[in-house]
């Protein structure tokens, strides 16, 4: 028995936030400056009235229309966001429903970000090897925009809002997932937080709750508050082990793999981590310009676009990293 991933889509909403438009808002912010830190031109953002389900089903819908997909075969679906519709119901049961898919079909959410999608291939590779389901419809969909402080110029910088799908089935598609490394540190928790609005400190954040940091970003409790410097650090001592790892789940060696797709944070930290892990540049796959870092959704985004120039060919591995602290690897085998 196999999983593999026979098809991905992705959406990205029609407003386009693009670098002359933070340089006219934050004016001591070059347009070139923000460029070159970040590598990103433009991002997504979704509309005041468009939330994670609304781009949960346009994509779904895409993913059906682009790859001929039989909805009524779907026996499962997972959808990741942090961004859900409400505390509860699950957004995965009001999606099922909008999309039409057969009331047998299991449902859940799970809340993570940027180890997102891999967490979600493993989880669809378990359900289907426990014979639990045979086609699960994997959904990444994330507002982030809807978090982050009008005047949080680094934040409103490097993210946007996406979606995609990714169908995984049992022993048909382009791409076998193969084996996990996993891990979590829950201890760098609040470098990456929205503290306000759930349950332990309810209610939406006042305006006098406003901190002007030392970099001149706004930040507040009720929005997406980051420490820039702890996720850096983070990410440089955690994914290094993490792509060692990865290649011992799966008896490679690192010359055996063709292509990396890491989670897409901003250039300067994709950088940083292929020249420290000594990873060849042509070997290492970039797509941000366009979108900036989606949380969840980079990395089907970057598979997406890595198909269509035809890069996806042998051992492809993923690694994303972020909010939790969290982090994920896998190896897919490419036919």
């Amino acid at each position: 028995m196999e999983a593999k991933i026979k098809a991905i889509s992705y959406y990205l909403p029609e407003k386009v936030f693009d670098n002359q438009e933070i340089n006219e808002l934050f004016p001591e912010w070059s347009i070139d400056k923000i460029s070159s830190k970040t590598g990103i031109y433009n991002r997504h953002i979704s509309n005041d009235d468009e939330f994670s389900s609304d781009m949960a089903v346009k994509v779904a819908e895409k993913l059906f229309e682009e790859h001929q997909i039989d909805r009524n075969h779907i026996d499962f679906i997972l959808l990741c966001t942090q961004s859900p519709d409400y505390f509860l119901p699950t957004t995965a049961c009001i999606v099922q429903n909008k999309l039409g898919i057969p009331t047998s079909c299991g449902a859940l959410d799970f809340n993570l970000g940027c180890s997102g999608f891999v967490y979600g291939l493993g989880l669809s590779k378990g359900l289907i090897y426990s014979s639990v389901a045979t086609n699960v419809l994997l959904i990444t969909a994330e507002t982030y925009s809807k978090f982050i402080h009008p005047q949080d110029k680094s934040n409103r910088t490097i993210f946007g809002d996406a979606a995609s799908a990714t169908l995984i089935t049992m022993n048909d598609g382009f791409a076998e997932i193969g084996s996990f490394e996993l891990g979590t540190d829950g201890k760098g928790a609040e470098n990456l937080i929205v503290k306000k609005g759930g349950l332990r400190f309810p209610g939406l954040s006042l305006q006098n709750e406003d901190v002007l940091d030392e970099f001149g970003n706004v930040t507040n409790p009720g929005k997406l508050c980051m420490n820039g410097a702890e996720i850096f650090s983070f990410t440089s001592t955690a994914v290094p082990e993490l792509i060692k790892n990865v290649l011992s789940k799966n008896n490679i060696l690192a010359d055996e793999v063709n292509l990396y797709i890491f989670h897409q944070a901003n250039k300067y930290m994709l950088n940083h981590l292929r020249k420290k892990i000594n990873i060849e540049e042509e070997k290492f796959y970039y797509f941000l310009e366009d979108c900036g870092n989606t949380v969840s959704s980079t990395i089907p985004i970057a598979l997406t676009e890595a198909k269509k120039e035809d890069k996806l060919k042998g051992n492809v591995l993923l690694a994303g990293f972020g909010v939790g602290y969290s982090w994920a690897g896998c190896l897919l085998k490419i036919s």
